[in-house]
This record gives structure tokens, C-alpha cells and sequence, in this order.
């Protein structure tokens, strides 16, 4: 048994600067802030010389930190290839063993752990003779400060909560895989229209087709093989589209491009380090791509910068099926790109009337992200709102909503159903006849266990849990994003996205008719999740309504800017190392109830209504 903690220790968190995976230790980081120790996350000049730890000064830089924060406790996390992970934390290891940091040789350090894919602890409990604790990512919240050894008095009382809700999807989930019956599933009938896999074919007419056979949902999945070499990575992501496409189970082929594609598209890349993805890096593979994918859909995430011109080659050499764009995000903030955030807002405002003119629909991949840096449900709700009516106000005439469930992973399944109907009704509020809506859900970031059984039996749950968001209709989920069971292990190959397609749909297909023969509760019912939507509903709409009067240009980005840097939207975990937006930062959040709520010191929750009325005080 793992010896308790006892003293006021300090925790400590470093990664790699090149793994851009931060929902992991701000989550952890945040928990233990909760059980009432200090906890730091290192600054990017600290994680990027963890990068490079033997050129001069870097390991200086470390250890200055190090002993600044007086940290007792220190976490390494890197979620990226396995031989990589074990080098860079063996060399930071080493390092602190010959400087004699560790208490037995007279230094700060308690403990040193390591966190990052089931493969990469492998490794590095062999590099050191089982010595060293390590976090698969199959833990639950409690289980990793169990294994932290964090004594019970210590603990949230809402970490020791549970939920029959979750509980019930659970035995339909396990029962489901347990009996292999997904395996029987084929692909649906989504391919008998005109224009399917020609040079014309839109995400539009394939969901029509689909509503008409009455065989929705499209089905997505990200896609992509990881290779230091560039021209074998595209060789082999070749022969993955030419598998996935005979398939026929997967509608829309979303490429996981590296981050050089997206940040460096055209340019020359000799020298830059590429953190993973599908190296596409000119319009000719992107056709390629394209052709080979039919009668696939084809997708791909956008810029970080050269937004608008991307939304056009993406145009000209994929056909998108539908564009996404992340407003606040993949700049500056969260270190995805050059952009300061005022010049991210103008540059996907004007991307978005752009994408106008070209008839497509619009993915605003916004909520998660501001969930994934500590913020509380409403602020999920209400970022989400204000994508959709942006985009709405200019001239997009189809929206994709997409509800990213299990995020954080400890969310109770009735606050994620609250949560994403929620948002679903504000956003439904701005339909009529030349805007429409299609609901899009999906599993979390860090949802699934690396042991595979169980995961498989966590796919089979949460898409009960996305059919529960409009259980009364038979169209919704109209798009699900299948994240395949493998997530917290290794990249998916095509005979695992098949497989977890097969789960998703099986799932989708039993869970509705255990639901007709009343073998399972009927969501659309249950009161708790409806006084939760109330409450949420109300908060909302209220916040909302502050927000449009007290910001007049609010559907600018001078006006989203406005909300962000004022600090309606709460980001706690944002590493925002330059103090530009302490506004935004200045906040505490905890798990309340299920759920992400803003408290204050003492842990009171704070009304959003109320706190808003307080920021426009403050600044009138």
C-alpha cells in the first residue's frame, strides 16, 4: 500500500514542451489543489528545456524552478511516442539523481512519477528497476490521489459521489460487449445518391440521403499514423484511407494532421519538430487524399495562421465537407500558434464569411477547449452560444455543434446530459429557415482506459449517453465523432476504427430498442437532469442576456475579445505565463454536484449571473 502523505507537500508538473496533451496534469493539478496542497504547472521556457535537457542552461533552468517553488513532488507527463517519452524523462531523471536532488541524498525531491501512455510507463519502470510510480491514464480522480498516497481527510466529499445513471449505461455497455453481438454490424445505408463519391459530393446531400433511409447517424472518425519520416507517414496513411474506404463504415475521413501542416503549410520544414500527425504539406497530397478517400467525406482541421487562405486550398483541393474553426483558440493562448488573440478572432471572423459564400456548414470547435483549461458548465454552455450565433449573424446557413461528453472525465453522466441539452436549446433558439442545426457528439479527450476491454465497454456507454441528449429524436446524434477505444493507448489503426465504429453503432441500435420495450429509463423523463436544464437554462440565458447589453459589438472579435480578456469566461488551468489575461485566470473552479461550477476561497459557488454583474460594475 502506497505511504501516505503527511506534511503540506508541493506538487510539481513538467512536460515536453512539444506534447500539446494539458488536460492530463491541469486536471490532476487542479484535484490537488482541491485537497488543499500547492500545485504548479512548469512555464513553457521550462518545459521546452526539458526538450533539450543537456544543452547549456536548460537543466539550470529546471532546478531554479525546482527550487523556487520549493516543489517536493514532481510529475512528468508525455503522451506522444513511446521511445521519446522514456528518453526525455530519463535524461531529466539522471540529471536530478547526479545533482542529488532527492531527499535520500540530502535534496528537496520526495518523489518523482510519470504519467503518459501504457506503453511509455512500461518503459520506464524498466529504466528503473520499478522505482518510480507511474499513471497509465487508467485511473479514476480518486484512484491517482489514492496512488499519490493523499490521505482520506484530504479527499472532496464529491469525489466520493456516485450516480445510478452511470451506473445503468455501464451494465447495458458491458452486457454489449461481453455478447461480441457489435460485431454483426455492417455499414448503413448512406452511399445510393446522385452525386456520392463525385467531385460534387457534399457533407449536405449525404445527410439528407440519410434522414430519407431513415439510417443517420454520418459517422466521423480522426484519422491518422505517426512517422518521424514524412514520406513514409503519407505512404502509410495511404493504404489506412484505401482500407477505411472499402469499408464503407466511416462517412467523413477527419485527416490528423501534424501540427506542422497546420502551422507551416507550404513552407520548408528542415529543422522544426513535428508532435505527431499526417505531414501533409502541399495541395497535391491533399487531392491525393481526396481522391483516394471516395466515397468518403474528407476533413481536416484548419490553420493557425493563414486561416482564410487554408479555408480555400481546403476548398479547391479537398472539397471539405464542412470547415472548423476554434475562435479563441489554437493561437497564442494555448501556444498552437503565432496569433495574438485579437488577430485569431479577426482572422476566423473573416475565415467564417468565406466559408459563407461557399454553402458549407461550420464547426465552431470551441466549448471543450475552454473545458479542458478549467472552466465551469456554464461557460461551456454559453462559449458555445456565441460561436453559433456569430457564425449565424455571418451568413453560415448550417452549423455543426459539437457536444464533447466525459470532459472533464469525472462529469456525471445527468450533468453532461443537462449540460449538452443546455446548449442545444440555446443554439436550437437560433434556427429557422436559412440556419440549421446539426448536433454532433463525442466521447472526451481523456475518457477511455488503456485497458482495452473496459474501454470498449466505455464506447458502448457514452454513445447511450449521446443518444440520451434528444432521446425523443430519432434524427439525433445526426453526426457522431467516433474516438476510438484505443485513444489512451496508441494511435487507432483502420481495423480499431472499424471495430470501434461497429460499437458505436451496435450501441446506438440496442440502447433505443431497450429503450422502447422499457427495459431502460427514458432520459427524456428523469427529473433530475430536467432541474438541472432549468437551472442551467436559466443561468444562462441570463448571463447571455448581460453580455449583449453591456457589449454592444458582441458578435465582433473585438467583442468576443472583450469577454474573453474581461474575464466573463474562466480558464483557471490557461498556462498563461505572461499574465496578459489575469482577468480570465483569477478563478477557482471544483467539482460540485457532478459537475464544474466558479467558487470562492471557501468553495461557495459563485452564480455566473451574479459574477457577471460584478465584472460590468467593476469596469463601468
Amino acid at each position: 500500500m502506497k505511504e501516505l502523505l503527511l506534511g503540506d507537500e508541493i506538487f510539481g508538473f513538467v512536460k515536453p514542451l512539444i506534447d500539446v496533451h494539458t488536460l492530463g496534469i491541469s486536471t490532476i493539478s487542479n484535484l490537488l489543489k482541491d485537497c488543499k496542497y500547492k500545485s504548479y504547472i512548469a512555464p513553457d521556457e521550462v518545459n521546452e528545456a526539458v526538450i533539450k535537457i543537456h544543452k547549456l542552461n536548460n537543466y539550470g533552468l529546471v532546478k531554479k524552478w525546482l527550487v523556487e517553488k520549493r516543489i517536493t513532488q514532481l510529475g512528468f507527463s508525455y503522451r506522444l511516442d513511446p521511445q521519446e517519452g522514456v528518453d526525455y524523462f530519463m535524461s531529466l531523471y539522471n540529471l536530478l539523481l547526479n545533482d542529488k536532488m532527492f531527499v535520500k541524498d540530502g535534496g528537496q525531491l520526495k518523489q518523482l512519477f510519470f504519467a503518459g501512455l501504457p506503453d511509455t510507463c512500461q518503459l520506464v519502470k524498466g529504466k528503473t528497476n520499478n522505482s518510480i510510480l507511474v499513471f497509465p491514464g487508467d485511473e479514476s480522480p480518486l484512484e491517482s490521489l489514492f496512488k499519490l498516497g493523499i490521505p482520506d481527510d484530504r479527499l472532496p466529499n464529491t469525489l466520493l459521489q456516485d450516480d445510478e445513471y452511470d451506473n445503468m449505461r455501464w451494465s447495458f455497455a458491458s452486457d454489449l460487449i461481453a455478447s461480441e453481438r457489435y460485431k454483426a454490424i455492417t455499414h448503413q445505408d448512406h452511399y445510393n445518391y446522385n452525386n456520392c463519391g463525385k467531385e460534387n459530393d457534399s457533407y449536405i446531400e449525404r445527410l439528407n440521403y440519410a434522414k430519407s433511409k431513415k439510417s443517420l447517424p454520418i459517422i466521423r472518425a480522426h484519422v491518422g499514423p505517426y512517422n518521424p519520416d514524412r514520406l513514409e507517414a503519407l505512404k502509410e496513411f495511404k493504404a489506412w484511407i484505401k482500407d477505411l474506404a472499402e469499408s464503407r463504415l466511416l462517412d467523413v475521413l477527419s485527416i490528423g494532421s501534424s501540427q506542422l501542416t497546420q502551422s507551416h503549410f507550404g513552407e520548408d520544414w528542415d529543422g522544426l519538430p513535428n508532435g505527431g500527425g499526417v505531414p501533409i504539406n502541399s495541395e497535391l497530397e491533399y487531392k491525393m487524399i481526396k481522391d483516394l478517400a471516395s466515397p468518403m467525406l474528407v476533413r481536416t482541421y484548419s490553420g493557425t495562421k493563414d486561416i482564410l487562405k487554408l479555408a480555400h486550398i481546403h476548398e479547391r483541393a479537398l472539397n471539405i465537407s464542412w470547415h472548423a474553426l476554434s475562435l479563441w483558440w489554437f493561437c497564442e493562448l494555448d501556444g498552437r500558434g503565432k496569433n495574438t488573440l485579437l488577430e485569431n478572432l479577426r482572422e476566423h471572423l473573416e475565415t467564417i464569411k468565406y466559408i459563407s459564400t461557399t454553402g458549407k456548414p461550420m464547426e465552431p470547435n470551441v466549448p471543450h477547449h475552454f473545458a479542458f483549461r478549467g472552466a465551469d458548465d456554464i461557460t461551456y454552455i454559453i462559449s458555445g452560444f456565441l460561436a453559433a450565433k456569430t457564425a449565424k449573424k455571418l451568413g453560415i446557413k448550417f452549423l455543426i455543434l459539437q457536444n464533447m461528453l466525459n470532459t472533464p472525465k469525472y462529469t456525471w453522466g445527468i450533468q453532461d446530459l443537462a449540460k449538452g441539452r443546455t446548449m442545444l436549446k440555446l443554439v436550437r433558439e437560433l434556427e429557422d429557415d436559412s440556419f440549421h442545426v446539426s448536433l454532433q457528439a463525442r466521447a472526451g479527450l481523456d475518457y477511455f482506459s488503456p485497458d482495452i476491454d473496459k474501454a470498449k465497454v466505455q464506447l458502448a456507454a457514452v454513445t447511450a449517453l449521446m443518444d440520451d441528449l434528444e432521446p425523443e429524436n430519432v434524427n439525433s446524434p445526426e453526426i457522431i465523432h467516433v474516438v476510438s477505444y484505443s485513444e489512451a493507448v496508441r494511435l487507432a489503426t483502420p481495423p480499431v476504427i472499424k471495430e470501434s465504429i461497429q460499437i458505436t453503432l451496435s450501441a446506438l441500435k440496442e440502447y433505443r430498442l431497450a429503450r422502447s420495450l422499457g427495459k431502460i429509463p427514458n432520459m427524456k423523463y428523469d427529473k433530475k437532469v430536467q432541474d438541472r436544464v432549468d437551472e442551467m437554462y436559466y443561468e444562462a440565458k441570463e448571463s447571455i442576456r448581460l453580455l449583449e447589453k453591456y457589449i454592444p459589438d458582441l458578435y465582433t472579435a473585438e467583442g468576443l475579445y472583450k469577454v474573453f480578456a474581461e474575464g466573463f469566461f474562466p480558464v483557471p488551468y490557461l498556462m498563461d505565463y505572461k499574465r496578459q489575461y489575469g482577468n480570465a485566470t483569477n478563478y477557482i473552479t471544483a467539482i460540485k454536484n457532478g459537475g464544474i461550477k466558479v467558487v470562492d476561497e471557501r468553495g461557495n459557488i459563485i452564480n455566473t449571473v451574479d459574477r457577471y454583474r460584478k465584472i460590468i460594475s467593476n469596469q463601468e
